[in-house]
């Protein structure tokens, strides 16, 4: 580098005159902008005026202030009165509240609408009994009902529609229903009866049908017939309430000649209205007044909507999968082809008229409406599930596939987010036919958006196992290969959502990625996402995203099928996380100890993964030493006395050294509460005890799918050195059908892969065929439960009674020779040097040392990236 040259030194250090007068000008800017702020001040006389004697109680406090102080002091002090009410309602109701009236009377918008939600608020918390309630509040709601301002009318009118719940009959009709007939008239205001409409509806649920007919129909009548577009409207959407009221005797004599006329109201709003409650009702009415009253108005009201304005359609749309149900049985095969014509145009409507223009160049009333016919498309996705009802899921492929096809291609994102959600509803609809629909749920797992995405994969899962077993073929390759660009699918919808900012929709695809053993290959899942994991858990800056990778990687490696596979699998594990050089990885490799510890057998993580986690102990990062800390009673509870009795004295030997040699006091300070921890926890013994047998069974019961994979192995492999080709006999196929989906011919494993049980010679290495299938075939019950009951308690990690219950025929049915093979102690090696021998030492799995200890550089090991520093145990917050 060269310095700088003496003319650019000058230039840089130029503190001429000018520009110190740019600077003074700078400044005089600022201060004229403060001016304004200086003179807004409040003058002595204001804060003079505005303080309180302090040593006044909280109800003296609100009196004065609601008497002597200003307007935002007394909405401070109502919205205050449920504390006061709680805190002494004797004499908050006695003092207080008198003066809150006084203040409604000439109250402005916003100490009204406070007063709608703290009398609202007192109610729910039942302060004080309904009976005081009412004497003391309820002519307080009823006297602003009517408040000149429709927000602060509305507010009072939800409060008091809340009150009406709780009230008593006499309270009711004394105090509300009588007071109603007067205010329902004619020559009230639009306003008053508006309100009275929404009152008769919720009375009709606090009186019988006696009282009803007598005292509330002769209004709800009135109110139907009133000059008013709006009150007949808002009468016709009560009218629903009130029949739920009456019972269907009356509501036929009743309600359905009322909702018949207003079906042929003059005002749109008001046909609207009486449809959408007719729809709502079609449940009440039996098959004659369906066919004979209801379905000529649907009929008229149908061909009428395409003339009318746009927002009869979107309530159409809406209500049409309803209305197809409602009226299904009653349609003649002409009426029946019409509402399906009538609903298919609908899902296209408005896609006519796309063109390039730009959105700019489009009038604001044509936008307006193609922002209605997107809402009817959108609602047309909706009732799509109930569609195919309508029409047989038999015959989806004829009358409805291509109106599928379109919805999935939508160009609005609104309609392919509709109907991704409603994809599992399709597929379970569909059944034996969801192969029908392979290639849309590839479409809208490719999609641009990822809202969309976001919404297939709530039930990716379910849609998946749908998708490979419930195709027409009873081969499982020919389901699989349906399913040809699935694998890809998947794949590049992951790094969609890796790539944006939405990481909780990439940390949910990641969480239901863990069903993919049921769906693909283990051969599939190792070659093209377990790697992928790996690369999240150490490259992704988002911890929950990091953690549903881990999980789901766990879950890949519990059902992977190769040895040599998973054996690689566990020592990058331990390498690049467990001894990698960023404290990081370290982290995230003791959250993998932790799902480890949750989905596989204690033998199986005391085999491989105690030592490691336990050598953390050593590490150079405090936060390291203090995740470890908080998972040392889940490591402890992986052990079994007497046989794990040599891991435990290395246990408590590094909690020990921890306690002697621990120079951070956060650190020290968990050492010392997880030795307390750790010295009350009962530990569980070789054999069966009552106290941890649900747990005892679960962990058996993951240990013997375990030894399974390992038979599996072992015997496919001796059937291919003897027949020279791949097994097909019947006792493999269901075999491989309970261990997952893979249809490929394993790799060969190393001949000295412990699968063997010392203390029983029908279990050694040299065992014959037919003894290892009498054992697969012993195991008929995993079947049923290897993947999908399984996959729940995976998902679920719990240990009730439910799930002992759901495992207990299946261990008990097992043979001597079989239960020898579960609880068989050379399966659950504890010692770290018998690891298969296709592992040299310098890979070895299970790894006594981390070969850094105290010596490594804490500028390399006691970092993220490269330099020291003390993190904090808290989760890394992300971005929302």
């Amino acid at each position: 580098m060269h310095p700088p040259s003496p003319a650019a030194a000058a230039a840089a250090m130029d503190f001429s005159q000018n520009s110190l007068f740019g600077y003074m000008e700078d400044l005089q800017e600022l201060t004229i902008i403060e001016r304004p702020v200086r003179r807004s001040l409040k003058t002595p006389e204001e804060i003079e005026r505005l303080t309180v004697d302090e040593d006044l109680s909280d109800i003296e406090r609100a009196v004065y202030l609601l008497s002597a102080g200003q307007d935002i002091q007394g909405t401070s002090v109502i919205a205050n009165l449920p504390f006061l009410m709680r805190q002494n309602p004797a004499e908050t109701l006695r003092r207080v509240l008198p003066k809150v009236r006084e203040a409604l009377h000439v109250a402005g918008v916003e100490m009204q609408l406070t007063a709608a939600v703290s009398f609202l608020t007192i109610l729910q918390d039942e302060s004080v009994s309904v009976h005081t309630y009412a004497h003391s509040f309820l002519q307080v709601i009823l006297l602003h009902l009517e408040h000149r301002d429709a927000g602060v009318s509305n507010a009072w009118l939800e409060t008091l529609l809340s009150v009406i719940e709780v009230l008593p009959k006499d309270t009711l009709r004394h105090e509300i229903l009588n007071p109603l007939v007067s205010k329902a008239q004619l020559s009230q205001t639009v306003q008053s009866r508006l309100v009275s409409c929404k009152i008769l509806g919720k009375l009709t649920n606090k009186f019988d049908a006696l009282a009803i007919k007598r005292e509330i129909l002769p209004l709800v009548k009135s109110l139907c017939q009133d000059v008013e577009y709006e009150v007949r409207s808002c009468m016709c959407r009560q009218l629903e309430n009130i029949a739920q009221g009456i019972g269907t005797e009356l509501t036929k004599s009743v309600v359905l000649p009322e909702l018949i006329e207003l079906s042929r109201d003059e005002g749109s709003s008001v046909r609207l209205a009486a449809f959408e409650t007719l729809v709502n009702l079609l449940n009440i009415f039996d098959t004659d007044d369906r066919s004979q009253t209801i379905l000529p108005v649907v009929k008229s009201f149908c061909e009428k909507s395409f003339k009318a304005d746009e927002s009869i359609l979107i309530s159409l749309s809406f209500h049409l999968g309803k209305l197809c149900h409602g009226l299904y049985g009653i349609f003649t095969p002409d009426q029946h082809l019409r509402f399906l014509e009538f609903y298919k145009k609908l899902c296209t409507l408005g896609l006519q008229q796309e063109n390039g223009h730009n959105e700019n160049q489009i009038p604001p009333q044509i936008l307006e409406q193609e922002k209605k016919y997107i809402s009817v498309r959108k609602n047309c996705a909706y009732n799509f599930p109930a569609m195919i009802v309508f029409v047989d899921p038999k015959n989806f492929h004829m009358e409805l596939y291509s109106t599928f096809f379109c919805l999935c291609h939508d160009p609005e994102v609104p309609v392919r987010y509709t109907i991704a959600i409603c994809f599992y509803e399709v597929s379970k609809l569909l059944n034996s036919g969801v192969y029908l629909i392979h290639k849309e749920l590839i479409t809208l797992l490719q999609d641009e958006s990822l809202e969309v995405l976001d919404a297939l994969i709530d039930h990716l899962p379910e849609i998946l196992e749908l998708m490979s077993t419930g195709g027409e073929s009873s081969v499982q390759e020919n389901k699989l290969s349906s399913l040809p660009d699935l694998v890809p699918a998947l794949t590049a919808a992951e790094q969609r959502a890796a790539a944006s900012l939405k990481w909780r929709t990439h940390e949910k695809l990641l969480q239901k990625y863990a069903c993919l053993p049921q769906v693909i290959s283990s051969d599939q899942i190792y070659y093209r996402f377990l790697q992928r994991m790996f690369t999240i858990m150490m490259t992704n800056n988002v911890l929950p995203v990091q953690k549903a990778a881990s999980r789901t990687l766990c879950i890949f490696l519990r059902y992977n099928r190769k040895q040599e596979q998973r054996h690689e699998v566990i020592q990058k594990l331990i390498e690049q996380l467990g001894q990698g050089k960023s404290y990081w990885n370290r982290l995230r490799f003791l959250d993998t100890c932790e799902f480890i510890i949750e989905i596989f057998s204690k033998s199986f993580f005391c085999k491989y993964f105690f030592l490691p986690a336990i050598e953390l102990t050593h590490d150079p990062v405090a936060n390291v030493r203090m995740k470890l800390c908080y998972l040392l009673p889940k490591v402890k509870s992986t052990l079994k006395i007497p046989a794990d009795k040599h891991l435990l004295q290395q246990l408590e030997m590094c909690v020990r050294k921890l306690l002697c040699q621990e120079k951070d006091k956060d650190v020290l300070a968990i050492v010392k509460r997880t030795v307390l921890e750790l010295d009350r926890m009962e530990m569980s013994m070789d054999a069966f005890q009552k106290k941890f047998y649900e747990k005892d069974l679960l962990d058996q019961e993951k240990e013997r799918e375990e030894l399974l994979l390992l038979e599996m192995e072992q015997l496919e492999k001796e059937k291919q050195q003897n027949d020279g080709r791949p097994m097909s006999d019947k006792t493999f196929e269901k075999k491989q059908f309970v261990l997952g989906r893979d249809s490929k011919t394993p790799t060969s494993l190393p001949k000295n892969i412990p699968i063997s049980v010392p203390g029983s010679s029908s279990a050694t290495p040299s065992t014959s065929k037919e003894i290892k299938k009498s054992k697969l075939i012993r195991s008929q019950s995993f079947n049923n439960q290897a993947f999908h009951a399984k996959y729940g308690n995976l998902d679920k990690c719990t240990t009730s009674k439910s799930s002992t219950a759901a495992y207990t025929p299946s261990v008990s049915g097992l043979s001597k020779t079989s239960m020898i093979s579960l609880t068989d102690d050379s399966f659950r090696m504890r010692n770290t040097n018998s690891a298969p021998s296709s592992f040299s030492s310098n890979t070895s799995l299970p790894s006594t040392s981390r070969g850094t200890g105290n010596s490594v550089d804490p500028k390399s090991s006691g970092s993220k990236d490269t330099q020291p520093r003390k993190a904090t145990l808290k989760s890394r917050k992300s971005n929302p």
